[in-house]
């Protein structure tokens, strides 16, 4: 059994391949093939041949369990400037997920400010002095829905067959933190810690000793602290149009004041659904949904979303094209 796509086939090995590394971005090969039944030697080939199509994992610090404030940026540009202002963003390291929608001169970009300093230096100096910008809207995500880490959605879309271990493939909703005492206070290490995680989520224990200047078993003990406190999860990051998912959509959705929550965490559920939180602004719950084509898309907003309570309406900006993903700009 195979999944066809602009790049190929995959077959069922390389699919349980992706969703294994959800699970777990750090698991080792060996541990995954022994899970999946089959040799160490041929899933390093399938792993492999997935690198080379853009196959990555990558640490990422959670921002709310650090004291960090997480935007979504919606700048509108002048016809012809989109390109360079994107491409100037995706320069920042504290920016991802930068797309342009709506013709090309929308543009979508995730910010992460640490301190309110550097996000008003941004937001009400660098950018208002941007040539070619016509607007700007920023809008402070208050709560996710989806994980802070996750890529990939749910059994069938995009992973094909469940897992042979028998648990369902359907996503999770991000899960409800305990109230902790304050945010988690990193050192030097830990920064540089997560510097080269976010390069490579899979380095070994010996690059991440060399380039911490620790131990391998301290560096152990690192992860496992900023894992087990909530600061770090790691993220596949596997374009989606590799698998035959062609449409990705934002979605801007106004809903009655008491259902956001509720709503909010269906579409956690819904495996079209990549990523959900609720916001500030005019539309108080933001999406993105990963599709095969109009067809889905449309039937999605008619059956899927047209069912919940508490919708009063909703707009789609398309994604024409991605110039950043999780921490690498992507080339035109």
């Amino acid at each position: 059994m195979g999944t066809e796509s602009g790049s190929g086939t995959f077959d069922t090995l390389e699919l349980e391949l992706l969703h294994a590394l959800q699970l777990d971005g750090r698991a080792a090969l060996s541990r995954i093939a022994h899970r999946l039944g089959t040799s160490e030697r041929t899933l390093a080939r399938r792993y492999s041949r997935l690198r080379t199509l853009g196959l990555r994992v990558v640490g990422q610090p959670v921002p709310a369990r650090l004291g960090m404030t997480r935007w979504l940026l919606r700048l509108h540009c002048a016809p012809g400037s989109a390109g360079s202002v994107a491409h100037a963003l995706a320069r920042r390291a504290d920016t991802s997920w930068i797309s342009l929608a709506s013709g090309g001169t929308e543009l979508y970009c995730a910010l992460t400010t640490p301190t309110p300093h550097e996000r008003d230096a941004l937001l009400l100096e660098k950018l208002p002095r941007t040539p070619g910008l016509t607007g700007i809207g920023a809008h402070c995500l208050l709560r996710l829905f989806t994980d802070i880490t996750s890529t990939w959605y749910a059994h069938g879309i995009p992973f094909g067959p469940a897992r042979r271990d028998g648990e369902a493939g359907a996503p999770v909703p991000a899960p409800e933190r305990p109230e902790l005492p304050g945010p988690l206070t990193l050192d030097t290490t830990d920064r540089a810690l997560l510097a080269e995680l976010a390069e490579d989520g899979r380095a070994g224990l010996p690059e991440l000793a060399a380039a911490t200047g620790r131990s391998p078993s301290s560096v152990q003990r690192r992860l496992e602290r900023l894992k087990g406190q909530g600061a770090l999860g790691f993220s596949v990051d596997f374009a989606p149009r590799h698998l035959g998912y062609h449409l990705m959509t934002h979605l801007w959705l106004r809903v009655t004041p008491g259902h956001v929550p509720a709503v909010g965490r269906v579409l956690a559920t819904h495996p079209e659904i990549a990523f959900a939180a609720a916001t500030t602004g005019p539309h108080n719950l933001v999406a993105t949904g990963i599709f095969r084509g109009d067809h889905d898309l449309h039937h999605y907003l008619d059956h899927r979303i047209g069912s919940l309570p508490g919708i009063q309406s909703v707009e789609t900006a398309p994604i024409l094209h991605e110039v950043k993903r999780l921490s690498r700009p992507q080339l035109f």
